[in-house]
């Protein structure tokens, strides 16, 4: 008499995205959740390589579609230039071209909104959004835990085959906190969320009939008082942890990358990766290389003391600074005045809705304050639009910059509308963050620019450079604690304490800028 052979239990991943949790510190707290997959399975460091920074944004890019930076194209926390259509994420590749279903949660936008250039996860079968009250630590716990309810719910009452579920708020409290006793706290309020998502897949009713891989993984560090994107050790150790079918209970006998989350996802679906796709992970299945298991550790490169770069954009980058004047000077003369050099420090450097303001009050209020400013605006972008000419030595010094792995973030005062249409001329993939006017509380000649950046890239502002060629702006940039290399245009500026004078960029390096944050 024959045995029919037992079916086979049906497969389902669940990807659990801990934000900027420190792999040295997460030894110290009590992580029993954690310790269960690890148990299951292992848990094992992540050396972010070179070529990303190590920001939220192209590690989750590069865990999320398996691929490195220099194909998916996300190289900071804004999104703008990515490939993510050609390098999809697994959770829509595996929507669109297997109809799988797929569920995504959490509460940072680009991962899963069409706001700063994203969303990374652009389509998956099911998709909740849960906005933090406010960029608090307190505002994040409470967003955690109602992305938990949500997966929780789903989990249960839902059939997802593959989930992604991402916690922010140990990232956000190491940012505002650094990494104390409260990150700490942090980093166990996460694994307890973790526990509860454990639980709810143990309790399907069809539990017992599933294979079930887990999969934890974290995407950087932060330095002992908080922030990233610097190369420190700290900083550019990740790790992931995964139990499942085929895993084995230690780590492969190989280096660990981000990519390989991606493709362990496939393959705990018993899913083939095409190789159309250009996969640059391996599942955590695959062993070593002969060559990579003998190939030594690679030493550590040593912390470059010069975090990032932020680049004024008009007068600076690009020689807009007369398109602009020429602008101004054409509305004025619809108001009927005439403007003259003794209205320069009211215009030059200064925001739309500043000079409007400027004009309102020359004319008289001869026009709205608003009608000014959409005028300014208008005519501004369409002589942008005829395309602007790069200062001499810019591309070069981005590029310079660009090669030697130092994070750049382009600030601005102009609106957005004109900033990507100067970022298609200096190419977007070359700027990790940009701010432009309207996306602070205040613009230049305030710190707020400034300060929004530097957050952005997760640096401190001492360890910067700012890039400026008018008063305004190097106000804005040493009011928010940074060096600066002014570069003077339009309007003078008096050598101090803190900054750099020279007629231009050319011949602008690593070197020399790095030498303002370390003398």
């Amino acid at each position: 008499m024959s045995t029919a052979p037992a079916p086979a239990r049906r497969r389902h991943v669940l990807v659990v995205g801990i934000d900027g949790v420190r792999l040295d510190l997460l030894r110290t707290v009590p992580t029993p959740h954690l310790d269960t997959v690890a148990a299951a399975g292992f848990l094992g460091p992540i050396e972010i390589d070179d070529g990303t920074p190590t920001m939220s944004g192209p590690c989750w890019a590069t865990i999320a579609t398996g691929v490195g930076v220099a194909k998916h194209g996300v190289h900071g926390n804004h999104f703008a230039g990515h490939r993510l259509e050609v390098f999809p994420d697994f959770a829509t590749r595996l929507a669109r071209q297997d109809g799988r279903r797929t569920f995504v949660a959490g509460g940072w936008e680009p991962l899963l909104l069409a706001r700063d250039g994203g969303p990374l996860f652009a389509a998956p079968g099911r998709l909740s959004y849960i906005a933090p009250g406010a960029d608090t630590c307190e505002g994040w716990d409470a967003c955690d835990e109602q992305v938990t309810a949500e997966a929780v719910h789903v989990l249960a009452t839902d059939d997802p085959e593959v989930s992604f579920v991402y916690f922010g708020a140990v990232d956000e409290t190491g940012h505002l906190r650094g990494c104390g006793a409260d990150y700490l706290t942090a980093i166990e309020r996460a694994d307890a969320r973790l526990g509860r998502l454990l639980a709810a897949v143990r309790a399907r009713p069809d539990h017992a009939r599933e294979a079930w891989t887990v999969i934890v993984v974290t995407d950087h560090g932060h330095r002992d008082g908080g922030g990233h994107g610097g190369r420190s050790a700290e900083e550019r150790t990740a790790w992931v942890a995964c139990r499942g079918p085929g895993v084995a209970t230690r780590p492969p006998a190989r280096r660990l990358r981000f990519e390989d989350v991606a493709a362990h996802v496939y393959a705990a679906l018993d899913r083939p990766a095409d190789p159309h796709w250009t996969l640059d992970g391996a599942p955590f299945t695959t062993p070593a290389a002969p060559e990579e298991a003998a190939a030594p550790a690679e030493a550590a490169r040593p912390e470059d003391p010069l975090q990032a770069v932020l680049f004024d954009m008009d007068g600076t980058l690009v020689d807009t600074e007369p398109l602009w004047w020429h602008t101004v000077e054409a509305v004025a003369r619809s108001l009927g005045y005439a403007l003259t050099d003794a209205d320069a420090a009211a215009v030059v450097g200064r925001s739309v809705a500043d000079t409007a303001a400027h004009l309102h009050g020359a004319t008289d209020g001869r026009s709205r304050v608003e009608t000014i400013a959409g005028d300014l605006l208008a005519g501004f972008h369409d002589r942008v639009a005829r395309g602007p000419r790069t200062m001499p030595g810019a591309l070069e010094l981005l590029d310079a910059l660009g090669a030697a792995g130092i994070p750049l973030a382009l600030v601005s005062a102009s609106p957005r509308p004109v900033v990507d249409l100067v970022l298609s001329v200096l190419g977007p993939e070359r700027f990790a963050v940009t701010v432009a006017e309207g996306e602070t509380p205040r613009t230049k000649p305030y710190a707020d620019p400034y300060l929004a950046a530097v957050r952005a890239l997760g640096v401190e502002p001492r360890y910067c450079v700012a890039v400026e060629d008018s008063p305004s702006g190097l106000a804005s940039a040493e009011a928010a604690g940074c060096r600066v290399l002014a570069v003077p245009s339009a309007l003078p500026i008096a050598p101090a304490d803190g900054r750099l004078l020279r007629g231009g960029l050319t011949g602008a390096d690593a070197p020399l800028l790095r030498s303002l944050v370390t003398g």
